[in-house]
């Protein structure tokens, strides 16, 4: 048997006279690429019994599938008794793989069909409009079906932000105290006669003074007591937008740099003992799935690790919830989650460990329990309950998947050692407070606020808003943002996006 792997579409529309006719359909003249490639699958197929085609299961594997076999028909290649099979499979597992070839089928003509249609909106977008931006926007290199929407969404956000209107609006916090403790609860108003306060209902400096007046006459008592248990969930193991996204927001990674460090871990590094080994799984994928694998032997270093109660109830599974995703790929995950960021300290450099550890805390969160948390809501008012306060606060009861981030990302728990301790002080404080207790009042604040203008994307937020809407796929994110860097429709600036003004038309 030989093992042939033709890297991409050996086939393609020719990019300086696009075979594209506007009519009431699309057609493409094929051209021949990849010629060595292709001579040597010529060549094996000449002698072969068997051609089995297993390349990725999405639309883009399935036409370079539809393509080796137009090449071979074209070529006279495929004789009489040659056995064409088609097989998939979504993750590379030894057992995946004999499953795959155990259940051959036919090229799925559909997934072709909507491959060629996304290529000739490439070409169609491309080479239509690209040629009138050069002649009205000198400077303007190109547009492009992917490029032209998030430049779309990157102008529209500023001129949302440009026409915005800021408006005056202002909150009172009190400080609240038992007659016996000098510990004072900090409370917000909510309710101002009897009527639920929005953001904007106290929207001067004369209302509030009048509201503050009210309240300093007021004899304060607590008015009702809620106590719950809120249990969040484990989180989704890494695709490559929420890879980009946490990267942007907790490392401050472009997604260019992201994927350069992210294929740097999956092509593999020299460890010391001198084997070369990728330490990821591909990070090009839309699929949240997991190999059976993989999910025990996450499970069994869980148990052994935090205990058997942080592993979760069951098997985790984690289905599509990307718009048009196609699964071709498992999730993003260390291909062997015993080898864990500490080991790789003398080998990767700090940023690619960094992103790393992030990985890897993210797969072995996801097959384990929910965090549970205990919350208290405290109300504080008058008896008729007229002018309301509100105070809440809540405690970790057990720490679940959380566990896994103390564990990697010591530096940061230890930065918030104050910050617990002052809010475990917060709840204990509330929790033993008594229906109808009196309260002090210790001071009223007055706090004048302005509305804020929606937020400027950020890479990490623009990829999201590309994903929900259905545009571009996992490989495409940051190649579309460094286009739109290098040809100056957009600028960074402060980890944001900001369109050129050249641009916003």
């Amino acid at each position: 048997m030989v093992n042939l792997i033709c890297f991409s579409r050996i086939i393609c529309a020719p990019l300086l006279t696009p075979g594209l006719l506007v009519i009431f359909c699309f057609s493409f003249s094929l051209l021949v690429a990849k010629v060595l490639n292709s001579l040597i699958i010529l060549a094996l197929c000449l002698r072969a019994e068997n051609l089995i085609l297993a390349s990725d299961p999405d639309r883009e594997g399935e036409a370079i599938a539809w393509h080796i076999i137009e090449m071979l028909k074209q070529q006279d290649a495929l004789h009489q008794d040659i056995i064409v099979a088609r097989v998939v499979f979504h993750e590379i597992t030894e057992s995946s793989i004999k499953s795959a070839l155990q259940a051959p089928r036919k090229i799925d003509v559909n997934l072709v069909h909507a491959y060629l249609a996304r290529r000739a909106l490439d070409y169609l977008i491309g080479f239509n409009i690209s040629p009138l931006l050069w002649r009205k926007l000198p400077g303007c290199q190109s547009a492009g079906r992917v490029q032209s929407a998030a430049l779309s969404l990157i102008c529209d956000r500023e001129m949302e932000i440009d026409d915005f209107k800021p408006q005056e609006y202002w909150t009172i916090e009190a400080e609240l105290s038992r007659k016996e403790s000098g510990y004072a609860v900090n409370a917000n108003l909510t309710h101002v006669d009897s009527r639920k306060l929005n953001q904007l209902s106290i929207s001067s400096h004369t209302e509030a003074k009048d509201i503050q007046k009210k309240i300093e006459s007021i004899n304060f008592q607590v008015v009702d007591i809620k106590k719950s248990k809120v249990r969040k969930n484990a989180p989704t193991p890494y695709i490559t937008s929420t890879l980009q996204q946490d990267a942007a927001n907790k490392l401050h990674f472009s997604s260019t740099y992201t994927m350069k460090l992210a294929q740097k871990l999956y092509e593999g590094i020299q460890l010391t003992d001198g084997k070369a080994t990728g330490l990821i799984t591909y990070h090009r994928t839309d699929g949240l799935h997991v190999s059976d694998e993989a999910v025990q032997a996450i499970r069994t270093m869980v148990i052994e690790r935090y205990g058997l109660d942080f592993a979760s109830s069951g098997v985790r599974k984690f289905f599509k919830k990307v718009k048009n995703a196609q699964e071709a790929h498992e999730a993003i995950r260390p291909t062997n989650i015993r080898v864990l960021p500490s080991m790789m300290v003398e080998v990767l450099d700090e940023d690619s460990l960094k992103l790393y550890t992030l990985i890897w805390s993210r797969t072995v969160a996801c097959q384990m329990e929910p965090a549970t948390n205990e919350q208290i809501v405290v109300e504080i008012g008058d008896a008729s309950k007229s002018l309301v306060f509100r105070s809440a606060c809540s405690r970790v009861n057990f720490l679940g998947y959380q566990a896994v981030y103390e564990d990697v990302e010591a530096g940061a728990v230890r930065s918030k050692e104050n910050e617990a301790y002052d809010r475990q002080k917060s709840f204990e404080v509330l929790k033993s407070l008594k229906l109808g207790e009196p309260l002090n009042l210790g001071e009223a604040e007055l706090k004048q606020h302005f509305t804020q203008p929606p937020s400027r994307y950020s890479e990490g937020t623009l990829v999201k808003k590309l994903e929900e809407l259905g545009i571009g796929r996992p490989s495409t994110y940051a190649s579309t943002l460094k286009v739109l860097q290098v040809t100056a429709q957009m600028v960074p600036f402060r980890l944001k996006l900001i369109s050129t003004v050249s641009f916003r038309l």
